[in-house]
């Protein structure tokens, strides 16, 4: 790693996470978290989503503050653009959580960030979701992550910060491998 003789400061607390995962090792239970969203349709194709509160170490916890956000499609898709559309959020929650692993794990390896930039690409093709083409899938069917890092640290570094941000990312993990959705539905309450 490149000493640069001047302590690091990336802003995180890796201290709290170093102690927060020798705790839960010890308390496999209290790691079960469980994350929530709700969302409301508005009009058309326009829905907004909160975040308010979730589950973990035993216990709800709720935000220091409500989370809102649109959600919408585009104009060339007959709608109102009233927020990034669902895919668009997906590339952001990707995105957010590598560069969250990127300022964790450069602050345990004593590389000082100055900026850290990330550009992402989804490619889909659009028939699968129009249903026009049944052997079209619906989701994307390529994403680019590239990244623009300045850091007290060799390229060699930077890339191994990258990497073991992607190793530890839980979107990259939900993206990249299969996950159990189960979709119910209830009677709304009249």
């Amino acid at each position: 790693m490149t000493i640069t003789g001047t302590p690091v400061d990336n802003g995180v607390n890796v201290q709290a996470l170093l102690e927060a995962r020798a705790a839960l090792s010890d308390a496999p239970e209290a790691a079960q978290f469980t994350w929530r969203a709700t969302n409301e349709w508005i009009n058309g194709t326009h829905s907004r989503s909160v975040v308010e509160s979730y589950f973990g170490l035993g216990e709800e916890h709720r935000h220091r503050r409500t989370f809102t956000f649109e959600a919408d499609h585009p104009e060339v898709f007959a709608a109102e653009d009233q927020g990034a559309t669902p895919v668009e959020i997906v590339l952001v929650g990707l995105a957010s959580c590598l560069t969250a692993g990127i300022a964790a794990v450069a602050q345990n390896r004593e590389i000082q960030l100055r900026s850290v930039k990330a550009t992402l690409e989804g490619d889909m093709n659009i028939l699968g979701i129009l249903g026009a083409d049944p052997d079209v899938r619906n989701g994307f069917n390529r994403i680019r992550v590239k990244y623009e890092i300045d850091a007290d640290a060799t390229p060699e570094e930077i890339e191994a910060l990258v990497a073991q941000s992607q190793k530890r990312s839980a979107v990259f993990d939900i993206i990249t491998n299969p996950t159990q959705v189960t979709v119910e539905v209830t009677p709304a309450d009249r």
